[in-house]
């Protein structure tokens, strides 16, 4: 083919299609990290309502279970923050509490007085998100979204 002049035509064209779907593909992006962590942030409140007691009474919940309610400050903690572009099409949401012994609770730990008492873990985070996972309820946000995206670029 030596010698020979290939006439691409188009090309701009093809380019701002691409970067319409990509747009679109972003944005939807966006609204389904959003809508997939107000999801998980509901998941985790029902996970911390499972159980409760009055104040000053033992906990019924067992190690490895979600802590039981007493007051709702852990429940009422449960916030989403986000979504935040972390760059091209990447969005990241965070879930979780902001009551200070919210971690101590997840993870379990040594607590007190120079950390005389272990606290064994009784997590609340990690299983909710689990449970919708297996689900797929993420996931189908994320390709509901993107079908949506896609075909709207049609």
């Amino acid at each position: 083919m030596s010698g020979q002049a290939v006439e691409v035509i188009g090309v701009a064209e093809l380019n701002a299609a691409l970067v319409g779907l990509f747009t679109s593909v972003s944005a939807a992006t966006r609204v389904a990290t959003a809508q997939a962590s107000h999801l998980l942030e509901r998941e985790i409140k029902t996970t911390l309502a499972t159980s409760s007691h009055r104040r000053g009474t033992p906990t019924p919940s067992s190690p490895g279970e979600p802590p039981s309610l007493i007051t709702g400050t852990l429940r009422r903690s449960i916030t989403v923050q986000g979504p935040v572009p972390l760059g091209m099409g990447r969005w990241m949401a965070e879930v979780g509490p902001t009551a200070v012994y919210g971690r101590i609770q997840e993870l379990g730990g040594p607590t007190g007085r120079g950390g005389a008492t272990v606290l064994p873990p009784r997590p609340f985070v990690q299983p909710s998100y689990e449970r919708l996972a297996a689900t797929g309820a993420l996931t189908n946000i994320y390709h509901s979204a993107w079908r949506t995206a896609i075909s709207r670029r049609h």
